[in-house]
């Protein structure tokens, strides 16, 4: 059986915006808690966090 339980993974982690929270926040509460929560079991599993993904829900044209 293969033990993983000396290796440090690298993580990204991905926080979507809920549609509860309203439009006049500059970063919504939700994002903001999600954040927390997700770095908070990073450190306590020993992980290694690389890079975060936010999806405000905010579509975006780009051509």
């Amino acid at each position: 059986m293969l033990d993983l339980s000396n290796q440090k993974f690298k993580v990204g982690i991905y926080i979507r915006l809920s549609r509860e929270d309203g439009e006049d926040k500059k970063e919504s509460e939700s994002i903001g808690n999600q954040r927390l929560i997700l770095k908070r079991y990073i450190k306590e599993n020993n992980l290694q966090f690389i890079d975060e993904y936010v999806d405000d829900g905010v579509s975006r044209n780009y051509f």
